[in-house]
């Protein structure tokens, strides 16, 4: 019998240590569920707030851009490259009725067109200039300068002319009035361009290398033409510049981290561009999610090759196109393969 006492009272305190080693643990346990608990609580507030924001932005978004019903030909066009995208971009006057230098024109002209170019595995982008004055073929009105083509058609027949051009598809088509240039500079806090040479525009000075452009100086940057000895060729550089300044900008940490800046930027874009259908908010956001290990240094800017200029029957100066280039180029993007392409054909 003793021996039996003994045991119990020798299991007695290791009983008793076991319940308050547990108790001990039970305020730790209660702590960390909470926190836990917090943790989701705030995780879930900030998923409403990103909701709430995201879905403003996408109603100022639609609610603020022109959708252009109408943007693609109707007949018969190039096949679409499989996972490639091919986004048009035009810059023109549209809205205050004036061309680029001040002159009048029935229904508007183009003065910039740009294609991006963003391949299947979305590890870069390439963005090329068209000479707004390159001779080529506007279906329906013979040859032109392809700034005609928005005169005569509008959207629609500039889509036709370039994918004839470069016998490629184009999948979306935006169009943002020069206007647009100024208020997306503001929005952004000013953008940082380098410019290849010296030179004065409308009143602004600019210097070779960087410059901090505020709107107005953005867009007399991006405008101007008659300071420069080649005219549109250094014009389409400086317009490459600025865009280059645009990525390096909504990509800065100053912008992608202040929301207030983002709104700015969305409303201040939004409400100078027309798109296609296709190209609402929920797109936009989908390319933006896709591309979003891209950096400033991956956008790849150029020109569609040219070949000298020339003059027209009725007297027009224009800018040849390099035929067998372009071809090439055409295959290129069929391929999705531009970057092989830019190797071979440095600029």
């Amino acid at each position: 019998m003793s021996e039996r006492r003994a045991a119990r009272a020798a299991a007695r305190p290791v009983a008793h240590a076991t319940v308050r080693r547990r108790r001990r643990n039970r305020p730790f346990l209660v702590a960390l569920v909470a926190t836990l608990g917090s943790l989701v609580g705030i995780a879930a507030v900030v998923a409403v707030a990103a909701s709430i924001f995201v879905g403003g932005l996408a109603r100022s978004f639609d609610t603020k851009a022109t959708t252009i019903e109408d943007a693609f030909p109707s007949g018969a066009r190039p096949v679409p490259t499989d996972g490639a995208l091919n986004v048009l971009l035009i810059g023109s006057d549209s809205r205050s009725g004036l061309d680029p230098d001040g002159d009048r024109a029935a229904g508007g002209r183009s003065d910039t067109l740009m294609l991006l170019h963003v391949p299947a595995d979305r590890r870069g982008a390439y963005l090329m200039s068209i000479m707004r004055d390159s001779w080529v073929d506007v279906p329906g009105h013979g040859t032109a300068k392809i700034n005609a083509a928005y005169s005569w058609g509008g959207v629609p027949l500039v889509v036709q002319t370039v994918e004839q051009l470069l016998d490629s598809r184009i999948d979306h088509v935006a169009e943002i009035d020069f206007a647009g240039f100024a208020g997306m500079t503001e929005a952004l806090g000013g953008v940082t361009v380098q410019s290849p040479s010296a030179f004065t525009a409308r009143g602004h000075a600019f210097s070779a290398g960087a410059n901090q452009l505020d709107g107005d100086a953005a867009l007399a940057f991006v405008r101007e033409r008659s300071a420069f000895a080649d005219a549109d060729h250094t014009r389409v550089r400086n317009q490459q510049a600025f865009m280059r300044g645009i990525v390096d900008g909504v990509l800065s940490r100053g912008t992608i981290t202040n929301p207030g800046r983002i709104q700015d930027f969305v409303t201040a874009t939004s409400e100078y561009l027309s798109v296609d259908p296709g190209l609402d908010f929920g797109t936009l956001v989908e390319l933006g999610w896709s591309l979003r290990g891209l950096r400033p240094s991956d956008l790849v800017t150029f020109t569609m090759p040219t070949a000298g200029g020339g003059t027209s029957s009725d007297g027009q100066s224009y800018v040849a196109v390099n035929t067998l280039a372009v071809q090439s180029l055409s295959q290129a993007l069929r391929s999705d393969d531009v970057a092989t392409w830019l190797e071979a054909n440095p600029q």
